[in-house]
Order: C-alpha cells, then sequence, then structure tokens
C-alpha cells in the first residue's frame, strides 16, 4: 500500500491544505484516510484535502512525501485522476 501527501502548500478557508492520493486505488485511499480519522467530506474527485495541522500524523501513519508535481504525475500514470470540468462543459 502506498499513499502519498504533498507539502500543505495550498491555500482554502484560512488555512493551508495537503493533497492525499493513492497511485493504487481510490479503495485503498479510503481506507487510509478513515485509518488516520480523515471525514469523507474532505475527498474531492481523487485526493483528500488534509489540513496543514493533521499533515504529520498522515506521514506517522504512513503516507509519503512527494511534492506536488510528483504526485500529480503518479495518479496520472496510474490512471486515477479526475480533472475537474470546464466551465464552458458546465454550462451546456
Amino acid at each position: 500500500m502506498t499513499v502519498y501527501i504533498d507539502p500543505p502548500n495550498w491555500p482554502g478557508h484560512g488555512r493551508m491544505w495537503s493533497h492525499m492520493v493513492s497511485d493504487v486505488s481510490f479503495d485503498e485511499l479510503h481506507a487510509f484516510a478513515a485509518s488516520i480519522g480523515c471525514p469523507a467530506r474532505a475527498f474531492e474527485r481523487d485526493h483528500y484535502d488534509v489540513p496543514a495541522h493533521r499533515y504529520a500524523d498522515a506521514v506517522r501513519a504512513g503516507a509519503v512525501e512527494i511534492g506536488s508535481k510528483e504526485l500529480v504525475r503518479r495518479i496520472t500514470e496510474a490512471g486515477l485522476r479526475r480533472r475537474k470540468r470546464a466551465a464552458a462543459q458546465k454550462n451546456d
């Protein structure tokens, strides 16, 4: 099992966030997230949003620290990347 997490460099809602992903399956990712107490509502398309204050918890539990570009590369190559739909497609 390999779950990856990028540094908490993403601002939102008054705090900084990390992204946590699996390059194996969403089932693996959901199981890992549940094991560290990450709520289901933190899942967005292909990753969990993890607040900066929970980053170390994820790493202690076994998440591998990698850069954001590497994180995206790994889930894309695994076929697990789910991009946001373009604004034009949303208005169709």
